[in-house]
């Protein structure tokens, strides 16, 4: 690793340069959906109007994920904040770890096949998943890989739980994909012993795929027709559709009822204890609920009937910060060539900060999705245990705490660049509670203005900004109600430099559509050093 070039008018900074993260604080409307908006945030008003300020994009693909639609999330802000590079995520990476095997390297894999073969009573391999080629939620070539390796490794009994598209393809296509679907299963069914079918479905908008906590009601229709083998009945998924097209010439399949596979014993795939399930999307907005329903052993927002004892895998974990699901096939990627390789290369001492909720966020993910220090000798990462109760009971969580050790640890004059994660701002708007995410960002509010005193005292250089949105966006209404909105959201974040060294004349450059890949280019000119030439742009010019 190359050390950074310095500036043609290098002049070395006589205290550091300190970048406080606002997890979870976009910018979003300014009515009463905004926990942000009606926070009282007396400082972050004044250097957002006194500052360097412009807005950055946290989500799809400013972040690497596949399409604009695709919410943003902490683990690739993190990721793009610390390599200053726009990575691959989602289907990319998917077909990836497909082309090269390594899905079928992975522990969760490994688990899975183990698992099954364990069994004597016939355990049987769960696929559940968005079932087209559509490749923003899923692609049905993954499911294909996935059936002929169980195939390959023996598992004898596999049922598919088909959720129909229409949405992503053509509104009325579902016979086609199913049509591909049974051509891959006949060749695997004709070899004795194997029993793969096609056992459960309906369309994605009335079935399992709820996303935003939106209307649980989707999700329970999938759960009763996936787990408990209650929807309508049919002989094959083919007779279903067919039959609902029959009955309502204009429905497309994203709107066809749920339905179960049933033969003279019943529904053929129901889920039961020790089967395993795997969701086979990629994209997480559209995941997360169902997977809730697989792994929660508290869970209220539908009576589940029964909660079998299985082992469950997402294709990708879909929220990092929740950690949904426990178990994965495909691991986010390592990332080359990031700023803190730069840095210790180069020599700058560099400390990172945050509470156990976001502790890896500014240690592992900032790093490139690298475990433990790259160079020890020139990082420090200080991890405050988080509180142990839910965080609309205590919205400050310990951003006291946060505060107080980046102060102590700077004081000491050893670190030229320090990072902090104020988690608030998104695990408190994960709740729900608009009162206490109001208070979450009227607590990020104040110790960010704690912050900002001290490094002015010093003569030190402050960034401000944010991975992704939540707290600014805490509900929505559907037919006049008012539903929770407890997910990260599509907007922008706010992106501000205070410059108390005024050592360079510099103004915020004319970037097309800036991101969090901007950002780290741009620190490397606030400390005095060009950026590797293949890096998002700075967002600021000399």
């Amino acid at each position: 690793m190359n050390k950074l070039k310095k500036l043609p008018n290098y002049q070395e900074l006589a205290a550091p340069v300190l970048f406080i993260i606002m997890d979870g604080i976009g910018i979003g409307k300014k009515d009463e959906t905004n926990a942000v908006f009606q926070a009282k945030t007396p400082h972050l008003d004044q250097y957002f109007k006194e500052g360097l300020y412009t807005e950055l994009k946290a989500h799809g693909s400013a972040v690497g994920l596949p399409s604009d639609d695709d919410m943003g999330n902490s683990e690739v802000g993190h990721n793009a904040l610390g390599s200053g590079q726009i990575v691959e995520q989602g289907a990319k990476l998917i077909n990836k770890a497909f082309s090269t095997g390594a899905i079928f390297q992975s522990e969760t894999w490994k688990t899975i096949n183990e698992q099954i073969k364990a069994k004597t009573d016939g355990s049987a391999l769960h696929l559940i998943g968005l079932l087209s080629d559509g490749n923003v939620h899923s692609n049905i070539a993954h499911l294909f890989n996935i059936l002929q390796e169980a195939k390959k490794e023996g598992l004898r009994k596999v049922r598919i739980h088909t959720l129909l598209d229409g949405r992503d393809v053509a509104e009325k296509s579902a016979l086609i994909y199913l049509k591909q679907l049974e051509d891959v299963l006949a060749p695997i069914n004709a070899e004795p012993g194997f029993d793969y079918r096609v056992a459960s479905g309906g369309g994605r908008m009335i079935t399992t795929m709820d996303r935003y906590f939106a209307d649980w009601s989707v999700v329970k229709r999938g759960w009763d027709a996936h787990v408990l083998g209650q929807a309508r009945a049919f002989a094959s998924a083919t007779e279903a559709v067919t039959t609902y097209y029959t009955e309502d010439s204009k429905i497309t399949d994203q709107y066809l009822p749920s339905f179960v596979v049933t033969d003279a014993n019943g529904p053929i795939g129901m889920i039961n204890d020790q089967d395993v399930v795997i969701f086979y999307n990629f994209r997480g907005d559209r995941a997360i609920e169902i997977s809730m329903a697989f792994e929660y052993q508290e869970f209220n927002y539908f009576d589940r009937v029964k909660f079998p004892k299985t082992f469950y895998a997402g294709m990708m974990q879909y929220d990092g910060d929740l950690k949904i699901p426990q178990n994965y096939l495909v691991a986010p990627p390592v990332i080359e060539n990031i700023l803190g390789q730069y840095f210790c290369a180069t020599g700058i001492s560099t400390l990172a900060v945050s509470e156990t909720q976001k502790f890896g966020h500014v240690t592992y993910f900032w790093n490139g999705n690298n475990s433990g220090y790259l160079c020890e000798g020139l990082e420090k990462f200080v991890e405050i245990p988080s509180d142990k109760i839910a965080f609309d009971q205590a919205p400050a969580m310990k951003a006291k705490e946060i505060t107080a050790k980046i102060k102590e640890l700077l004081k000491t004059g050893k670190y030229q660049f320090a990072r902090l994660n104020f988690p608030n701002g998104d695990m408190v708007g994960h709740t729900g509670i608009m009162e206490a995410a109001i208070s979450a960002v009227e607590t990020v509010d104040h110790y960010v203005g704690e912050l900002v005193e001290y490094i002015k005292s010093v003569n030190g250089i402050v960034v401000i900004s944010a991975d992704h949105g939540n707290a600014d966006e805490m509900f929505t209404y559907k037919n006049g109600v008012k539903i929770p909105k407890t997910a990260h959201t599509l907007n922008p974040v706010p992106f501000c430099i205070l410059d108390f060294a005024k050592k360079y004349q510099y103004t915020l450059a004319d970037v097309k559509a800036p991101g969090l890949a901007n950002v780290a280019a741009t620190l490397c000119n606030l400390l005095g050093y060009e950026a590797p030439e293949f890096y998002e742009p700075s967002l600021i010019k000399f």
